[in-house]
């Protein structure tokens, strides 16, 4: 067995994201974070790897807003 498990659970994922289930399964179901649905239940799954690059998706936005929005002290032009 692996020391990591492939795949995760909504909640497991939220966890690691330290944000709520409800949270995770928006990003699913909009598409954001790629997730599979198992299971005669339609249990949702998220592949570790998918998360790992939707959270370096988002350094990569992050990194762009900052570069387009940088952060002064100057007053805002009414």
């Amino acid at each position: 067995m692996a020391a990591t498990p492939r795949f995760l659970t909504l909640a497991d994922v939220a966890e690691v994201l330290n944000t709520s289930s409800a949270q995770v399964y928006a990003l699913v179901r909009r598409g954001e974070l790629p997730a599979i649905k198992i299971g005669g239940r339609g249990q949702w799954r998220v592949e570790a790897t998918k998360l790992e690059e939707y959270i370096q998706q988002m350094y990569s936005e992050a990194e762009q807003f900052v570069a387009e929005h940088p952060f002064t002290d100057e007053p805002v032009p009414e």
